[in-house]
């Protein structure tokens, strides 16, 4: 690493950190098409987006002053022209407006996502899809995320009532694989489920009433599975539109933690299908 191009930051209120500035109360109002990417696995993600031809691009690096040397191999993956800003802990702690334990950050920008029927277009004949309806908590969107990449999803839609997965803690919780996993964000999710239908899809809803248990499944070719919100679960009417599963668990036990529940079902449903090793 060219250590020429790291810049020095000693006022908390320098303009060029302005995006890095009181953190938490950014992430409420939003930041207009910017994220924040927090620690070394999901900037080596940012890294690898930034590098592709997605619509994915880093803007500008913050780190921890004595963290640089051990991060040498993932700066260098960034282009010369994104600028990598460094600073002590009491600046950094300053500048973000908390104590900043893991001293890695960086502005990242990402074009709005595709359309929902541009993104269904564009799977492949043989498809796996998570579906979110009505999840607004950040934990959960970033273990759907990280369960897509990890069991072979194509794609992850979310309906308008989800939380946006570039709010730095779902971001954080994916492990950066919000960056990675092709994702849709704004029809309904009548809207998204109809446009999956039309599109050869079938179609599982979760729901621990479910008609068939999840490792019962024999899937075809294209499959979306439908995740509903911990409590009130999804609508009764999506239940009685299309098929409906359940994993078995203890009896007595209300739900499983959404995260928890796509991942078993992810991998129920990838290895019936062939995807995994």
């Amino acid at each position: 690493m060219d250590a020429g191009r790291l810049i020095e930051i000693t006022d908390p209120g320098d303009a060029r950190i302005a995006e890095f500035t009181s953190i938490r109360e950014r992430d409420l109002t939003g930041r207009q098409g910017q994220f924040i990417a927090e620690g070394t696995v999901v900037l080596s993600m940012l890294a690898k987006a930034h590098g592709g031809s997605g619509p994915v691009r880093a803007e500008k690096l913050l780190l921890l002053k004595n963290r640089v040397a051990g991060l040498s191999d993932v700066i260098d993956q960034f282009p010369a022209d994104v600028p990598v800003y460094v600073a002590e802990t009491a600046v950094l702690d300053a500048i973000a407006g908390f104590h900043l334990h893991r001293g890695v950050l960086a502005v990242g920008s990402r074009a709005a996502p595709p359309d929902l029927a541009s993104l269904v277009s564009q799977l492949p004949d043989n498809a796996l899809v998570l579906v979110g309806c009505g999840i607004s908590n950040h934990d959960n969107i970033g273990a759907l995320f990280r369960n897509a990449a990890g069991f072979t999803a194509d794609a992850v839609l979310l309906d308008e009532t989800c939380c946006d997965p570039l709010y730095r803690k779902a971001l954080r919780v994916s492990v950066g694989s919000v960056l990675a996993v092709p994702y849709a964000r704004k029809e309904s999710v009548e809207t998204v489920l109809g446009t999956l239908a039309e599109a050869g899809f079938e179609i599982w809803a979760l729901s621990p009433s479910g008609t068939v248990e999840i490792g019962g499944i024999k899937p075809g070719r294209r499959v979306a599975l439908v995740m509903g919100t911990e409590g009130e679960g999804l609508p009764a009417a999506i239940l009685e539109r299309f098929h409906s599963a359940r994993i078995a668990q203890a009896p007595g036990l209300d739900s499983l933690n959404v995260g928890t529940a796509s991942g078993i079902a992810l991998y129920a449903i990838a290895r019936a299908m062939g995807r995994l090793g």
